[in-house]
């Protein structure tokens, strides 16, 4: 069984460096095996990092263009699972993990700095179909001997209303959600007449991860729920890549991946800086990747942090688009979207660049739209330096009311029943 690296084997950026070095031709070697890396390397695989850095990257189209076994380097029959990803950028990517890969995945999920332990109950709320990140979650959890609460949030069968009674009824402790997620829940707590920062007694940590997260939302969900609110980083094709230490800085995982930062603009690759995150795992057996271009838009840097684990930050900067000349990402609008008082009570908003303007919207009681508006505006224009038009919206004008109270809705195919029933859903799969 493979040795992994654990957080205190190196006391520097120097001496990571050297256990990169010293794991990384293992990585390469198991990389060779592929038929993809086969035929983009021929007889000359590189077999150190300056081999390595004069690699052309690997692209989210080279994974589609070698599907479905181009990059697999392992026979079949050692494979454990097999994944896709959301597609949320185009088509789906797929990804294989060996038994040996998941213990490599949930050890790197399971460094949370709050713990995950027998005392905790742990619900999963991201999706379990074909995408690694609800098993993730729920393969770390049961590797601590926590209660995993399988909730997934692509399925009918647990809607917003079941998610609360969950929460409070099961003492949960720790949950694993989109950021986004816990907002719909705050809402939902609420619509059901509960307090979210009194009645969940039990809930102590929120796990969250899948989107940009901004300081300001971060501190709001904090506020609404009572409890930390602990990030995460990472993708279906590699596992979780970055984690939050005590002193709430994302710490890229580089002792288990070699990192870099590609400006597509440019060409121009990197240590750190802004740009496109590109990983090189070091554990992988499955399906080695070299250079892998997630194309996520990220900041790095090696600046040290006072909590000594000596590892790169990094800052997920989310979407962009051009607004006047200057280019916007998700952070920049939902750091002033959340910045508004709490008491004017916003929680969902959407925005797009139209322009040289950008729209917002924001859900906000009656009583709040006008100084909500104003305050939003005014920030815009102050720190961005774009015109904004806030469209304030009534409750429910974003998510509606029925979808945070309704029942579950989930029925198995029917084709016999009594007298009485509805069977106009014979058959029916809802």
């Amino acid at each position: 069984m493979t040795t992994r690296p654990e957080l205190g084997d190196w006391g520097s950026l120097d001496e990571l460096t050297q256990l990169q070095d010293g794991h990384l031709e293992a990585a390469l070697t198991a990389a060779a095996r592929s038929p993809f890396y086969r035929a983009r390397h021929g007889a000359s695989p590189p077999r150190d990092r300056d081999a390595l850095h004069r690699t052309a990257l690997t692209t989210k189209q080279d994974l589609r263009d070698a599907y479905p076994f181009g990059l697999l380097a392992v026979p079949r029959s050692e494979l454990a699972t097999y994944h896709e990803s959301s597609g949320t950028s185009g088509e789906a990517t797929a990804s294989y993990y060996t038994e040996e890969d998941w213990l490599d995945l949930t050890e790197r999920y399971a460094r949370k700095h709050v713990g995950i332990g027998p005392d905790d109950t742990f619900m999963v709320r991201t999706p379990y179909a074909l995408m690694i990140t609800g098993h993730l979650a729920h393969a770390a959890a049961r590797s601590r001997g926590a209660t995993v609460v399988p909730a997934d949030n692509r399925s009918l069968a647990t809607p917003f209303a079941r998610v609360v009674r969950i929460l409070r009824d099961l003492d949960v402790t720790l949950t694993w959600s989109l950021p986004a997620d816990t907002l719909l829940w705050a809402a939902a707590a609420r619509a059901a007449g509960y307090l979210p920062d009194r009645d969940f007694p039990a809930l102590r940590a929120l796990f969250v991860g899948g989107e940009p997260l901004s300081r300001a939302r971060r501190a709001r969900i904090g506020e609404l729920w009572a409890a930390d609110v602990v990030e995460e980083y990472g993708a279906t094709e590699t596992g979780s890549l970055a984690g939050e230490c005590p002193l709430g800085r994302l710490h890229l995982w580089a002792d288990r991946a070699i990192f870099e930062v590609h400006d597509p603009s440019t060409g121009v690759t990197g240590t750190h800086g802004r740009g496109q995150l590109v990983v090189t795992p070091l554990f992988r057996q499955a399906m080695p990747l070299l250079r892998y271009n997630i194309e996520d838009e990220v900041e790095v840097s090696h600046e040290p942090c006072p909590c000594g684990w000596h590892l790169p930050t990094v800052r997920v900067l989310g979407r962009s688009a051009l607004t006047g000349g200057t280019r916007l990402t998700q952070l920049d609008v939902e750091d002033l979207v959340f910045g508004l008082p709490a008491e004017f009570g916003v929680m969902f908003w959407r925005a797009r660049a139209a322009g040289d303007r950008i729209e917002i919207e924001i859900e906000v009681a009656e009583r709040h739209r006008r100084p909500a508006a104003a305050a939003l505006t005014a920030s815009v224009r102050r720190v961005l330096g774009v015109d904004a038009a806030v469209v304030p919206t009534p409750p429910g004008g974003l998510v509606p009311l029925p979808l945070l109270t309704a029942p579950a809705d989930v029925m198995k195919p029917r084709g016999f029943f009594a007298a009485g029933e509805d069977w106009d859903k014979a058959l029916q799969y809802h």
